[in-house]
């Protein structure tokens, strides 16, 4: 579903990302993990053009991300995106949040979109607050949202940004249990997260990225049990540990 094959990325004479490549077959969850500033959540915004990258390739479900030809607004509706910081529109309402792309992209008119609308809130655990604004609903709620508005373009694949980081942590468990349904339902998924319980309980595959280079690519029993490299030691013995 995501081929990724030998990435390189320049923020001006700085490689961000050094010759990536990796893979993600369709009804895989694969977890991204690695140091602050490894360059794992700008290898993830590479996947559906919202980093342009330097050199090498990436196909999504066979199209080639960084053809000048390939329709990007279309390939996002193949790859829903779920961001750190929800990025919902704070004057719509909930329900107007998950309507809009649906009308303006998919061109679906007002009556389905708002039908999806309400069985994505009600997957998600909340239709009985459809009519309140972002403000009006907490982190782990609107990032729910977010997820649902992303589902609402029938994506084949969900990319996740370190979607946990900016809750409370009270609140991570309610968006994790949600993601874990989706891996249950076979969504294809690539995420960007600290949260290593959950990565061990869902993730097929584990990458852990360092300094811009995939050190490690392993299935993810093997990479909690049977680690090499020094640095993927380093970096699983301070986040286990806490």
């Amino acid at each position: 579903m995501i081929e990724i094959n030998g990435v390189t990325k320049y923020y001006g004479n700085f490689a961000v990302l050094k010759n990536c490549s990796t893979s993600v077959a369709k009804g895989e969850v694969v977890v991204v993990c690695g140091p602050s500033g490894s360059g794992k959540s700008t290898l993830i915004k590479c996947v559906n053009a919202l980093e342009p990258i330097s050199e090498g390739s990436i196909k999504v479900d066979g199209i080639e991300v960084n053809d000048p030809k390939t329709n990007l607004p279309e390939l996002r509706t193949l790859v829903g995106m779920v961001f750190q910081n929800f990025e919902l529109f704070p004057h719509l309402r909930i329900v107007e949040n998950i309507m809009l792309a649906q009308r303006i992209v998919l061109g679906r008119n007002e009556s389905a979109a708002q039908k999806t609308a309400m069985a994505l809130l009600d997957r998600v655990g909340l239709a009985d607050h459809a009519h309140k604004f972002p403000s009006q609903l907490s982190g782990g709620q609107q990032q729910r949202v977010a997820i649902a508005r992303a589902l609402a373009m029938n994506p084949k694949a969900m990319l996740f940004d370190e979607p946990t980081s900016a809750l409370d942590p009270e609140m991570i468990s309610e968006v994790l249990d949600v993601m874990t349904s989706l891996a249950a339902e076979g969504m294809t998924m690539m995420i960007v997260t600290h949260e290593m319980g959950f990565a061990r309980k869902v993730a097929t595959r584990v990458v852990f990225i360092d300094q811009g280079e995939i050190v490690e690519d392993r299935p993810t029993e093997e990479f909690f049990n049977n680690r090499h490299n020094p640095r993927t030691e380093a970096f699983l013995g301070k986040i286990l540990h806490h």
